[in-house]
């Protein structure tokens, strides 16, 4: 981790929703999503989020040896979003507390705040991290 890792740090990420980010295509499996309204699926949504938190801090990391995985999320999901509508994704790391960073999270499609919340991200070593879930697999 940079010196300059620290909170304060803003980002703002914008993403057009495709009709593949649907509840429907969340677990295509699941025979209730595919008969769910064609909106933007809260577990997308959540990707999002990690994502633009992952682009504001990258720049703050010796990437890719070092990386960052979500371990808390705790938003609202407040408004219906459907496909073609851009969604604006904002984040702003809050706390360091060692590798554990915390993050507020909001995100607006243009006509309406579609969430607001909390994130939190742990910092790993890419190769220690993959190391233990290679041991996992042979468990």
């Amino acid at each position: 981790m940079k010196d300059t890792l620290k909170p304060g740090i803003r980002y703002e990420h914008t993403f057009t929703v495709p009709e593949s980010k649907t509840v429907a295509s969340l677990y295509p499996e699941a025979s209730e999503f595919l008969e769910m309204p064609e909106v933007f699926a809260t577990g997308f949504l959540v990707g999002l989020l990690e994502w633009t938190c992952i682009k504001a801090i990258n720049p703050h990391l010796d990437w890719p040896r070092e990386q960052s995985v979500g371990i808390r999320v705790d938003i609202s999901h407040e408004a219906a979003t459907p496909p073609g509508f851009t969604v604006t994704a904002t984040v702003e790391l809050i706390k360091v507390e060692g590798k554990k960073l915390t993050f507020t999270v909001e995100a607006h499609d243009g006509v309406d705040r579609i969430t607001r919340g909390r994130h939190e991200r742990f910092v790993i070593n890419k190769k220690k991290f993959d190391a233990g879930i290679a041991g996992k697999k042979n468990t």
